[in-house]
């Protein structure tokens, strides 16, 4: 099978395509066809071995996929070959083929396109589990979206609609303000051009965010916890400017307010009941178009470590699929 291949640890720029033999099926895995990859900035990481996850080389990175089981490893009884399915997979979904452990597998919507699946799970899983279990968000309060018109931004902007807060987008342009905006948010700020801070506190008659939802990093995490309200909570998803802040604990102290940990997939293996009923809300809004997933472009095989340059510089809007379809 044709598959893009770190073949050792050195970022975007040593990534190859080459063929590689199938994965072997172990007991309770599932053979799956890949349809498409989602392109996401954990992948970014994993091919520069700076990642939690260090997969021995060679290996592929891509973290979620869209596709078909087309073969059963032993004891696996929920799955039958030819269901359309999602995973995630940490590794290994910018290939033809992949092994996936039977319960990492979710049944897709058949009416979903699989290139809109395979950019559904990893950002609406996340968001999903931020703004519910974490921040337990609440209709009626205020939410700040950092880098809204990424994939996994895009995402918090959605389902916090859908729960009923208020949406200030934040991002660094007018145009990524205006996917936000199309996305549903309420009010948009250009941290680019004033501080986020001052702007945010203007916007809320000086009373701050319930919740900040905060997956940029770097100097505009202290800015956000600055603009967080009374008893607020800071929601600490990711570090996609590439620093991981320091946090002045006496802010903590000062505003009653929690800097709350999101890891998402930690909490796919810890609860996974949760985790599926949370995807049952998220299939059901996407159902009814009440979420609707931006791809912004798709990528082939060929090109996928274009789609991780473009991600890495944070030229993305929206998601950024491999379509293993193409090319």
């Amino acid at each position: 099978m044709r598959a893009l291949l770190c073949k050792d640890y050195g970022g975007i720029d040593a990534l190859v395509v080459d063929e590689t033999p199938s994965p072997a099926l172990k007991p309770g895995e599932v053979r799956v066809q890949v349809e498409a990859c989602g392109v996401n900035f954990p992948d970014t990481l994993i091919v520069a071995g700076k990642y939690q996850f260090k997969p021995e080389p060679p290996f592929s990175p891509g973290g979620e996929i869209s596709g078909i089981v087309v073969e059963l490893g032993e004891g696996v009884e929920d799955v039958a070959v030819g269901d359309a399915v999602i995973a995630i997979t940490i590794w290994g979904g910018f290939a033809e083929e992949i092994a996936v452990p039977a319960a990492q597998l979710l049944k897709r919507p058949p009416s979903m396109d699989p290139r809109v699946a395979a950019g559904f799970s990893m950002t609406y899983g996340t968001a999903m589990h931020a703004l519910v279990q974490r921040a337990d968000l609440q209709a009626g309060e205020t939410l700040l979206v950092l880098g809204a018109a990424g994939g996994v931004g895009l995402a918090a902007v959605e389902i916090g609609k859908r729960l009923g807060a208020r949406v200030i987008a934040a991002a660094s342009s007018a145009d990524k303000l205006a996917v936000a905006a199309e996305a549903g948010a309420d009010e948009g700020v250009n941290y680019a051009e004033t501080g986020l801070k001052d702007a945010v506190k203007d916007l809320t008659g000086g009373k701050g965010v319930d919740v900040v939802f905060d997956p940029v990093g770097g100097e505009l995490t202290e800015q956000a916890l600055r603009a967080t309200g009374w008893r607020g909570r800071h929601l600490i998803v990711g570090f996609a400017a590439g620093e991981i802040p320091k946090i002045p604990a006496n802010l903590t102290l000062l505003k009653g307010c929690a800097v709350v940990g999101v890891f998402w997939g930690d909490f796919v293996k810890r609860e996974p009941d949760a985790n599926r009923a949370n995807f049952d809300r998220l299939f059901g809004w996407a159902e009814t178009g009440a979420i609707k997933p931006l791809i912004s472009e798709t990528f082939t095989l060929e090109t996928a470590s274009d789609a991780l340059r473009k991600l890495a510089a944070r030229q993305a809007l929206g998601k950024l699929v491999v379509d293993l379809a193409k090319g």
